[in-house]
C-alpha cells in the first residue's frame, strides 16, 4: 500500500460502458449449446431411425448435445433391453461424431441418454464460430481507405497566415 493512498479520478458513466462493450465482446466469442431432444419408441422402423440418427448427426456436428429419449408405452416397459439395445446401436452408428456423457439410465417410463459431441468436432465449430465473429467485427469498422485526406492531384502547400493591411503596416 502507497503512502498516501493513490486514487484514479474517472468518468463513471465512460467505465460502464466499456465493461459494456467488454462483456458484448466475450459474449459474441461465446458458442452456445443446446440440448436437442430426439424421441424413438422400442418399435421404431428402420428408416425413421435412420432418419432419427441422420438428425442426431446433424445436431452434433452443429455443437449441440443431443438427448436421445425411448418412450415405453402400456406393456412395453417389460422390455427395456429393447430400448437398450436401440439406445446401443445409436452409440454405434454415431461412434465417429459423439461421445456419450450420461449413460442410458430410465426415469419413469422413458430411458434416455446424453450424446456431445467430439471434442475434435467442438474444436472446429468453436474455431468457426470465432472466425465468424471476427468477420462480423471487420464489416463492422471500416478499414481507412489510403490517400482519403490527400484526394486531390495538386501538391499540399504548406499553409500562409493570411496578410492583412494593418500587418503589413507594423
Amino acid at each position: 500500500m502507497s503512502k498516501p493512498p493513490v486514487c484514479k479520478i474517472m468518468d463513471y458513466g465512460k467505465f460502464k460502458y466499456e465493461e459494456k462493450k467488454k462483456a458484448n465482446e466475450a459474449r459474441k466469442k461465446q458458442v452456445i449449446v443446446h440440448v436437442k431432444e430426439v424421441k424413438l419408441r422400442p418399435k421404431t422402423e428402420e428408416h425413421d431411425y435412420e432418419f432419427k440418427v441422420r438428425n442426431i448427426k446433424r445436431f452434433l456436428e452443429e455443437g449441440n448435445k443431443a438427448k436421445v429419449t425411448i418412450m415405453f408405452r402400456g406393456r412395453e416397459i417389460t422390455h427395456r433391453e429393447r430400448g437398450a439395445h436401440i439406445l446401443e446401436d445409436v452409440v454405434k452408428d454415431t461412434k465417429d461424431v459423439a461421445v456419450v456423457e450420461s449413460p442410458p439410465r430410465m426415469e419413469g417410463k422413458q430411458m434416455y441418454m446424453l450424446l456431445a459431441p467430439n471434442p475434435k468436432i467442438l474444436q472446429r465449430v468453436r474455431d468457426q464460430a470465432r472466425q465468424a465473429a471476427m468477420a462480423h467485427d471487420r464489416r463492422e469498422k471500416p478499414a481507412p481507405q489510403p490517400g482519403a485526406q490527400a484526394s486531390s492531384s495538386a501538391p499540399a502547400q504548406p499553409a500562409t497566415p493570411p496578410t492583412s493591411p494593418q500587418a503589413e503596416a507594423k
